[in-house]
């Protein structure tokens, strides 16, 4: 259950308390904004080699290379106040020539390019004012080879910076520490040939990459290189795949780019070699609250814009900033916030299992809502956020219980009788859930322990925007590791049903959350509900369990031999005789994992054999699976523990109504 303050607690308990309930749209996708870019430039340079930075006092510094043709020139450019206005077309040439690569970052005044030229020699030219003069360029030092397809550099607070290149089939960093320089330090990865990389300094300098692994299939990865922050200092963490295409298919990732403006946003090139061939820019972003890594981030999604070497991003102040050498785009990044509170004139909310929705109706009389999307409703547009937040007149004033968060589906206008209103439909993240689909086929723990269930469902869930956290959990949800594997157009619905079937957990969605739970029949009553907290209606059913024998077939690869062990619940077979159910699993290599499975099977049919209703007033912090108390002497319930499966909150003040409908499950 969701903490109530003191004041809302009370006035929730009163005969007749005064409902409030706030609905505010904004412009956030699961918790994060969601970027709108407009396109400030569109030019005629090449699409080549190019890379963005924005210093600190906000001006955008970009850099490029020409074609060979053109004897691959390394041009600089700098924007003292970029905006719609600004002229993007203005660069001036470095007197450097024959460039394989070029990578820019910047900390506060200091701005440094970095370039590789086709005799092997690596420079830094720096600016310390911004970008508005640079020093001559410094000699770092050679790489092994020409083939270098990706370079990137970041700033430490402190001045000191990391330096990655990848040459072929290796990532090497060179760092410097105080202004030193030092030598170049390969990584400890083996894989195929690289095609790119991207680096931002948060605690550590965290690394995209792009390329081959060993096998030649075609891998995007998240990596660390440590300062001490979730990796030792001068280590790597563990490439972590992030996007995957066989090495006979026709797709292949290059060109990263990164940045952290609010969560890790990054963006790359899909390349597709078939029948009709494209060169594409996707993104994606992290998790809100999400470690680099963990390696969770939400679904790559196109962008709309054809380019072989990609999209360059950085941020400052309110923006985002995206640059090719033709190209100049903005968005922006603060959150926005629409109150549509004094204006609902009916509301409904259902939650369910595995699906949740919000149906409001606002007053739209004078017109108020005639455009969503536009103008100062541009917030309230399909796909933003609708957050919902039940509460009460309190002795404070108006209190609500933050709850959950729905994606705007569809609006509908009404008008009839002099009357006019605007109807918004919106469904929460379960979903997103059903309409997410694999593009990438993974797969884990085929000859190790490599994810937990746990760790498998925050992957999965993350992939269409939802961060995982535990309220409690089985000792089955970390310490099980199945073989398990994603195939494309594998549904989210499908793969969670997979994942759960597992453990005896439990999930629900709440604002931009997935919650586990692992309800026992021990938990104590998070909430009563009777004498303190009104009954308006009550329904209480016990029955006949679904099934009371559960077989799990195993695999003990040690012994070579099956494993087979029944599970039962022995009243209810004396009762009705045995309901039998199978369940095959090749994961399940040990007795105990057999009785595990049986046991949870065992305990879902206990609860669905307690189900039953109540109809009260809103308790503004009532979750899904909370466990209630409920005296309702008429049923011969005293303080009879159930659990909330459903909830349904219906609010019309035109007929005086503001009350929850909560489905019961035994405990």
């Amino acid at each position: 259950m969701r903490q109530l303050s003191s004041t809302l607690l009370a006035a929730q308990q009163e005969a007749s308390p005064t409902p409030y309930v706030k609905v505010e749209a904004s412009n956030k996708h699961c918790g994060v904004v969601n970027l709108r870019w407009s396109r400030l430039y569109d030019g005629e340079e090449d699409d080549y080699c190019h890379a963005l930075t924005i210093p600190g006092d906000g001006s955008m510094v970009r850099v490029r290379v020409t074609l060979s043709s053109d004897s691959r020139k390394l041009y600089r450019q700098r924007v003292a106040d970029p905006g719609p206005q600004s002229d993007f077309s203005q660069w001036l040439y470095t007197n450097q020539y024959d460039v394989v690569n070029a990578a820019c970052c910047s900390l506060g005044a200091e701005v440094s390019i970095f370039w590789m030229d086709g005799d092997r020699k690596l420079y830094q030219l720096k600016s310390t004012d911004y970008g508005a003069n640079w020093a001559s360029p410094e000699f770092l030092g050679y790489t092994p080879t020409t083939a270098i397809n990706g370079i990137a550099a970041a700033y430490k607070p402190n001045g000191d910076i990391a330096l990655f290149f990848t040459d072929q089939a290796t990532v090497y960093v060179m760092k410097c520490l105080s202004g030193d320089w030092g030598n170049k330090v390969a990584w400890d990865k083996s894989t195929g040939y690289l095609s790119s990389l991207a680096t931002v300094y948060d605690g550590d300098w965290n690394l995209f990459v792009t390329g081959k692994d060993a096998s030649d299939n075609f891998k995007l990865w998240s990596l660390v290189y440590g300062d001490g922050g979730e990796v030792a200092a001068g280590t790597w963490s563990e490439l972590k795949g992030f996007a995957s295409a066989p090495a006979d298919g026709s797709f292949e990732y290059r060109t990263a780019f990164m940045d952290k403006p609010d969560v890790y946003r990054c963006f790359f090139v899909e390349v597709f070699n078939g029948s009709q061939p494209y060169k594409r820019p996707g993104w994606a972003h992290s998790m809100a609250e999400s470690k680099f890594i963990d390696n969770l981030w939400h679904e790559p999604v196109p962008f709309n814009l054809s380019s072989q070497y990609g999209l360059a991003i950085a941020h400052h102040g309110d923006y985002c900033w995206l640059s090719a050498p033709y190209g100049v785009w903005r968005a922006k990044l603060a959150p926005e916030s629409l109150d549509l509170s004094a204006d609902v004139l009916w509301l409904r909310q259902e939650l369910t299992e595995n699906r949740g929705s919000l149906a409001v109706e606002l007053r739209n009389d004078d017109g108020r809502y005639a455009a969503p999307g536009e103008g100062d409703l541009a917030v309230l547009e399909i796909g933003g956020q609708l957050n919902f937040s039940p509460g009460y007149v309190t002795s404070e004033g108006n209190e609500a219980s933050s709850g959950p968060a729905f994606t705007l589906e569809a609006y509908e206008h009404t008008s009839a009788g002099g009357k006019a209103s605007l109807v918004l439909y919106a469904s929460d993240g379960w979903s997103l859930i059903e309409h997410w689909r694999a593009r990438h086929q993974f797969r884990w723990n085929k000859a190790g322990d490599e994810m937990s269930v746990k760790e498998l469902l925050a992957f999965v869930l993350a992939r269409v925007g939802l961060n995982l956290e535990v309220k409690s959990q089985s000792a089955v949800l970390t310490g099980f590791y199945p073989d398990f594997t994603i195939n494309p157009d594998n549904s989210g619905t499908s793969l969670i049903q997979r994942l759960l079937s597992f453990v005896p957990d439990v999930l629900f969605i709440e604002g931009n959350k997935a919650y586990l739970v692992n309800p026992l029949p021990s938990d104590a009553s998070d909430y009563a509900y009777g004498p303190s907290h009104p009954i308006f209606e009550g329904r209480y059913r016990a029955g006949a369990w679904g099934l009371n024998r559960i077989q799990v077939e195993g695999y003990d690869p040690v012994e070579d031999e099956p494993i087979v062990v029944d599970s039962f619940t022995w009243d209810e077979i004396d009762r009705l005789y045995d309901r039998l159910r199978q369940i095959e699993d090749r994961n399940i290599d040990t007795v105990a994992k057999a009785e595990q499975r049986g046991e949870a099977y065992l305990r879902s049919e206990e609860v669905a054999s307690v189900n039953g209703s109540i109809l009260v007033p809103v308790n503004c912090g009532q979750q899904l699976y909370d466990v209630v108390a409920i005296t309702d002497s008429r049923a011969g319930l005293e303080a009879a523990k159930r659990r909330v499966n459903g909830l349904t909150l219906a609010y019309s003040p035109r007929r005086g109504e503001y009350q929850q409908r909560l489905s019961l499950g035994g405990v």
